[in-house]
């Protein structure tokens, strides 16, 4: 009867609210969180390394984990590992999750989500608006007797009010900030750049609007009344014009044409160009190769740098999203217990098959993974423990230190 009813309450809500579901990749969503077309994420090296930060964590899969006496071990047994594994809310698939929250994160220096329980289920993680939020430091007591950090969300369709504690809204923020409360938004560090790269990027589009062509001069020996010089100009304009350019240009008797051609590489405007991009992706901490800039780069170096990206960049931002969700969604107990959230890097740092499988066999030989250990990695079914599946093998010439000592007799006790 409970489904039935939550069917019916949708159906009425449908019928009576305009939904419609939006992809990510569809321009009408990030109108909602400002005009793309008038932004800073126009700009194309920006927008570039806000697409590569937030998918590069998207595509890492996010496992929780527990503490043992036997080691570390999946906690599958718990309805969250699979929430946050597949789909943290009705809406989003975990991909398109981490590359909102971590989009929203760096664009405005602060993603707030909130987790929405329903009995004793796992929370569904509802992303709300940032624009709207407002974070206070309560230290007058003012909002609660106990003090402390405090959010307040204006919400933008009914305008209600609603407070939470800093225990009930989970808070990413990037790595910049002074007060260790409130992330600072890229865009706002850099205005000055980005601002000089978008003016740079209207100017290229000025420019191809116009045929590539500077401004012209008009020599002439005669006075032109204002209709004479309005039609004169209106010719030259349309003989210019990208969309409309004449094979020629008529020239009234008596006028000579001087086009002031414009040479980008004399202004070294390609120069500038690139070391302001170059600027936008070093405070993201994104690398040259990773906004198609190879003049540097060879096979080798860009495997390397891939390496530095996950040390120098990505490492903080999964520790901040991994600490964030281990504090918040788990309780006190829990966190003693064990539990703890963790993003799986392997996806970057994956080797070629000949390369995984000389470090596997190393492994293997060492006795540290057994046979079902290595096809787990390879996501590939489990020998039976019959056949030797789960059986760890060692060189039969290793002899501990104590037996050595004691002349290689294995019988002496460990």
């Amino acid at each position: 009867m409970i489904n039935i009813a939550n069917r019916i309450k949708g159906a009425f809500f449908a019928l009576t609210h305009d939904t419609e579901t939006i992809s990510l990749n569809d321009p009408r969503f990030w109108r909602m969180y400002g005009n793309v077309k008038n932004s800073k994420l126009s700009e194309i090296t920006y927008f570039t390394c806000l697409k590569t930060l937030s998918e590069a964590v998207a595509k890492l899969p996010l496992k929780m984990y527990r503490e043992t006496d036997k080691g570390i071990q999946k906690a599958r047994d718990k309805p969250l590992y699979n929430t946050l594994k597949l789909r943290p809310n009705r809406n989003m698939t975990a991909t398109s999750f981490w590359a909102t929250v971590v989009m929203i994160m760096y664009h405005y220096g602060n993603c707030f989500v909130y987790p929405l329980y329903k009995g004793n289920k796992a929370p569904e993680l509802i992303i709300l608006d940032s624009r709207y939020m407002r974070i206070f430091d309560d230290n007058a007591k003012i909002l609660s007797k106990n003090g402390g950090v405090w959010y307040v969300y204006s919400e933008p369709k009914t305008g209600k009010i609603y407070k939470f504690s800093v225990d009930e809204i989970l808070h990413f923020k990037t790595y910049m900030t002074f007060d260790g409360i409130s992330g600072l938004a890229v865009k706002d560090i850099l205005e000055l750049t980005i601002d000089g790269a978008l003016n740079s990027q209207n100017f290229i589009q000025n420019l191809y609007k116009n045929g590539l062509t500077g401004r012209i001069a008009v020599e002439y020996t005669q006075d032109l009344n204002g209709k004479l010089a309005n039609q004169a100009i209106k010719t030259f304009e349309a003989a210019v014009d990208a969309d409309k350019a004449m094979n020629f240009i008529p020239i009234p008797n008596g006028m000579k044409l001087n086009p002031l051609n414009l040479k980008l590489t004399d202004a070294q405007f390609l120069e500038m160009k690139k070391y302001t991009a170059l600027q936008i992706a070093g405070a993201f901490g994104i690398k040259p190769n990773q906004i198609n800039d190879y003049e540097k780069s060879s096979y080798a170096n860009s495997e390397a740098q891939q390496q530095a990206f996950l040390t120098d960049t990505l490492l903080v931002i999964l520790k901040g999203l991994e600490e964030e969700l281990t504090s918040k969604l788990f309780t006190a107990e829990e966190i003693q217990q064990g539990y703890f959230f963790k993003f799986n890097v392997d996806v970057i740092l994956r080797a070629t098959f000949t390369q995984r499988m000389a470090g596997y066999a190393q492994a293997r030989q060492n006795g540290w993974l057994c046979a079902n250990d290595i096809l787990e990695k390879e996501d590939m079914p489990y020998i039976s423990a019959e056949e030797g599946g789960f059986a760890y093998l060692v060189n039969g010439n290793m002899i501990s230190l104590k037996q050595a000592m004691n002349g290689g007799d294995k019988n002496v006790k460990e």
